[in-house]
């Protein structure tokens, strides 16, 4: 299998996951819970849980049952249809900023449509990220991301975008530096339409005040603020991170755990922005093309009101949060007979390991720590039956994760660090 995976795909992968034995990638044959196995039947505890799609466990039994029973009436209509309707009223009811939403197919959609929302409301065309910060596929999602932009000039990296005007386009501020944050869209502000902002910013949380800070500067600058709730959706609480860290974005993304593995996509706000997908103003001025083939599909929309309900069930929360601070806290007591400084981020079920003695807050912390150790980490991880991303951003935990998976996790995440010592 891997032999015939290599001769069709680039890096043998279907994006970022850099393996460095190619002899040993695994094929996904099947998941079950918090595991997986490949196509030789190797198998793997799994930390990256589809990049976070999967929150409530692989194949889980009333997801799947739900989207099978919406299957049998149809797979697509490409329009409203009844479990679409029930499903933006459930998000409507528990996402703070949602008055109006749209369904797409993907997170990626989902953060574009943002972006483009905002350019034709506000009739500007530059948009502000924060270093490091993945938006999705899109040339902004990317834009500074791939590689950091020179610290002299606010003006994006275009590496990876394959779209060189995202140098004039996309300014780029660090993240949790307000003041600088400020100085910069004070700067911008006349052609400034939008910040978007991962609220959890990869594995990094927000210092206190920063995005009340940010909501108030947005504010007073007329600029449209979006929080790409993609990763932090349905994940630090039901109401995403609007309702974790109190702060009211303008436009939201949603997308990974919503669909409960199953691939969806939406985005909402203010009716008086989100109007502006609205067909009534086809052709004029401050309109917005929205449409999508799959999105909103009954089946994906099915998975996500199981999904919802699941997650709507008592504890789910306190659930989740306890076994991400275990987590953190385990995983720092296995790394504290280490020679070399380390920090574990992250909040709720989400964790990751950064070898550094200095603070970090924003990607520029995070690029200068000793990347290659994590990265061997990753690796040999992977070797010990650990299914994870390499690139080391960010580990996933899910409802299914349960001690037996975890005391497995932290006896190979101790030989893997053994192992990549004798290095």
């Amino acid at each position: 299998m891997i032999q015939r995976a290599k001769s069709l795909f680039p890096g043998l992968s279907n994006g970022e996951f850099g393996i460095i034995d190619q002899s040993s990638v695994p094929i996904i044959q099947s998941g079950d819970g918090a595991r997986i196995k490949d196509s030789n039947g190797k198998a793997y505890i799994d930390m990256t849980m589809a990049w976070g799609s999967v929150l409530i466990g692989h194949a889980n039994p009333v997801i799947r049952e739900a989207a099978f029973n919406a299957a049998k009436s149809g797979t697509n209509f490409a329009a409203l249809n009844t479990q679409m309707v029930e499903l933006g009223e459930k998000i409507a009811s528990i996402s703070p900023c949602v008055e109006k939403i749209r369904f797409v197919a993907s997170g990626t959609e989902a953060t574009m449509l943002c972006l483009r929302l905002a350019r034709s409301i506000t009739g500007k065309n530059k948009i502000l990220k924060f270093e490091g910060a993945y938006h999705g596929q899109h040339p902004e999602g990317i834009a500074s991301m791939v590689a950091l932009n020179d610290r002299s000039s606010a003006k994006a990296n275009s590496s990876g975008t394959g779209a060189p005007w995202t140098k004039e386009n996309v300014v780029v501020a660090p993240f949790n530096d307000l003041e600088s944050t400020r100085s910069i869209i004070k700067e911008n502000a006349s052609d400034l339409a939008a910040v978007i902002v991962e609220p959890l910013h990869r594995c990094l949380k927000p210092v206190d005040g920063f995005l009340s800070g940010l909501r108030q500067i947005t504010q007073d600058s007329g600029v449209i603020l979006i929080f790409d709730e993609v990763v932090t959706g349905f994940r630090l609480a039901l109401g995403g991170a609007q309702e974790y860290y109190g702060v009211k974005p303008d436009l939201v993304a949603y997308g990974k755990a919503l669909g409960g593995g199953f691939p969806i996509g939406a985005f909402g706000g203010s009716e008086e922005i989100m109007d502006g997908v609205n067909e009534n103003r086809y052709s004029k001025l401050n309109y917005t093309w929205s449409a999508s083939t799959t999105g909103g599909n009954p089946v994906s929309c099915a998975a996500a009101i199981a999904t919802i309900n699941i997650l709507s069930e008592q504890q789910s929360y306190e659930q989740l949060h306890r076994l991400g601070g275990d987590f953190r806290e385990q995983i720092t007591e296995i790394l504290a007979s280490e020679d070399e400084p380390f920090q574990v981020l992250g909040d709720g079920p989400l964790a990751q390991v950064v070898f550094t003695d200095k603070p970090v807050n924003n990607s520029r912390d995070w690029a200068v720590a000793n990347r290659k150790k994590g990265h061997q980490l990753m690796q040999q991880l992977i070797k010990e039956g650990v299914f994870l991303n390499p690139m080391g951003t960010k580990m996933y935990l899910s409802l299914s994760h349960g001690i037996k998976e975890m005391e497995e996790f932290f006896d190979k995440f101790a030989c893997a660090l053994k192992s990549i010592n004798k290095l």
